[in-house]
């Protein structure tokens, strides 16, 4: 009866022991060999290949840069004029935008150049007002070498107060007549 009870004791431990090594895991054993292990294989198939999307280019005519878009004429001018405040050279917040955008296709296509011009309104010597304008500038300037683009694209002049975009003398004049203008070569 011993021998009974020792044999299904056996008999219950070796298939304990058998089971336990035909159960498979999804994580796969820890110390198994990879080069042994077969690769699960996807019963979907695999994606077609997407068409590379074309980007069209920007371009430059008469020295403004045009981004293709999808308006009326298919492309939109990028702002190409800064405006500053009474006496100042601190590029304003609502140009950021615009200039970033500037930046990005300077920084994309290192052969491009523009001409930074500054310009001042009437009031003022004609000396502060050149001054002004190449401060204008070159704060412009540094904005777009601080988004990555280079200074060997840009070039620096002011006009001062030398060639206004309004001939007036009142508050709304002198508000476009400080102004940094880009024109692309």
């Amino acid at each position: 009866m011993a021998n009974s009870h020792l044999r299904t004791l056996l008999i219950a431990v070796f298939a304990a022991v058998f089971l336990a090594g035909c159960q498979s895991s999804d994580s796969g054993d820890a110390g198994s060999d990879p080069a042994t292990q077969v690769p699960e294989t996807s019963t979907q198939p695999e994606p077609a290949p997407q068409p590379e999307r074309v980007v069209p280019k920007p371009n430059v005519n008469n020295g403004i840069l045009f981004f293709p878009e999808s308006d009326q004429d298919g492309t939109a001018a990028l702002q190409g004029k800064f405006y500053f405040d009474f006496d100042q050279a601190i590029v304003k917040r609502e140009g950021h935008m615009e200039l970033n955008k500037h930046a990005t296709y300077l920084r994309e296509n290192p052969s491009a150049r523009v001409r930074l011009e500054g310009h001042a309104d009437e009031r003022g010597t004609r000396e502060y007002n050149l001054a002004l304008g190449e401060r204008r500038a070159n704060a412009v300037r540094a904005y777009l070498m601080a988004q990555g683009a280079s200074s060997s694209q840009m070039e620096v002049i002011s006009y001062g107060e030398e060639r206004p975009a309004s001939d007036g003398h009142n508050e709304r004049a002198w508000a476009l007549n400080r102004r940094v203008e880009m024109k692309y070569r």
